[in-house]
């Protein structure tokens, strides 16, 4: 898939949606899988289709689903194998079936709190299926075996059908991280306010989506290709401009002296025109891919962050004597380089 492809109007109402068209690709999958199970009377019909619940219920996109069918089938196949050679020891001794079974669960239990832990419950729980077997009869324990292989299968293929990924989900909520971003910092520095807005909950909400999208970096990352550093780095990037945004407000209101002081700096005006210029522009680039409007806002945040440093170098410490007006200088500075940063970041990530 093309990082920078731009998301379509019918892409973009059906991952707003994402959750409804989970619940029907579940629906028609398990139906069309039903009718395929009772139509051929595969023995032990039931596992292909808890399989196919168990493996595309959970999770709805691409990069999560693939993975787990393939542990899924890696496990199904290592445990219908320990079954199997359960069965066979059980014909000879039972004792020592009981301990190849201990055996197998120790190692289920170990390998369960390493990198793949669902694999590894798999072993186990597969094994469980196909020693429920009558004594010796393979042919169930192989039936047992490649059904919920079979299920697994079936559910990367409805899967398959117009995937959702993780990527698109991604985008979309940077997005609309990175606007409402832009709507906070318009509502907290509006010259037309004469008391400070109450910004609470509108800056929980956000750090609270900001959180939630950790979620999709690391399904992103396999899908794309693009090391999950890149995500990790965005995802940091991100949740810090909306605590230095949190604090900014609060030092443009901290005193009526200092506010009105910042308030008649005709330079610090067009410094916040420009960063929320380029909020916007970079939720922009985050559903279309092009870069010209952010490149031409981030070049004009440069300017005038330099300007900034300058004056503040000319007229030195003595003169800025008021905490408040110190902390929304350097804030915004700040603030500056955070949106450099994860300008060239977002490029990274939306690279053709």
């Amino acid at each position: 898939m093309r990082p920078d492809k731009p998301i379509s109007k019918l892409e973009f109402w059906f991952y707003r949606h994402y959750r409804s068209v989970h619940g029907v690709r579940i629906a028609i999958a398990f139906v069309l899988s039903f009718l395929f199970v009772r139509i051929t009377d595969i023995p032990e019909g039931t596992w292909p289709l808890i399989t196919l619940v168990v493996v595309m219920g959970p999770i709805s996109t691409w990069g999560n689903v693939f993975p787990r069918a393939v542990q899924r089938i890696g496990g199904t196949i290592a445990g219908s194998i320990s079954g199997l050679i359960a069965l066979k020891l059980e014909l000879i001794s039972l004792p020592v079936m009981l301990v190849w079974c201990a055996v197998v669960m120790f190692a289920c239990g170990f390998l369960t709190l390493g990198k793949h832990p669902y694999m590894a419950l798999l072993i186990g729980i597969t094994l469980s299926v196909v020693v429920g077997s009558p004594a010796g009869d393979f042919t169930m324990a192989l039936w047992r075996g490649g059904d919920v292989i079979l299920g697994s299968l079936m559910a990367l293929m409805f899967s398959a059908v117009w995937a959702q990924r993780a990527y698109t989900h991604w985008r979309i909520q940077l997005s609309d991280a990175l606007g409402e971003m832009a709507k906070i910092y318009h509502a907290g520095f509006s010259a037309n306010l004469v008391e400070k807005p109450r910004l609470n909950k509108p800056f929980q909400k956000l750090l609270s989506n900001v959180i939630k999208m950790r979620a999709l970096l690391v399904p992103s990352s396999k899908e794309t290709r693009i090391p999950k550093s890149v995500f990790e780095a965005i995802q940091t990037t991100n949740r810090n401009m909306v605590t230095t945004i949190e604090l900014q407000v609060n030092a443009w209101w901290a005193s009526r002296e200092s506010h009105l002081l910042l308030l008649n700096a005709p330079g610090l005006r067009r410094l916040q025109q420009t960063t929320e210029n380029t909020l916007r522009a970079l939720s922009q680039l985050a559903i279309h891919g092009k870069s010209d409007e952010v490149t031409a806002s981030s070049h004009e945040l440069a300017v005038l962050s330099a300007e900034l440093k300058a004056l503040i170098a000319e007229a030195g410490s003595d003169k800025l004597q008021e905490t408040p007006i110190h902390g929304y200088l350097w804030l915004s500075l700040e603030l500056a380089k955070q949106l450099e940063r994860i300008t060239d970041l977002m490029k990274l990530a939306l690279r053709k």
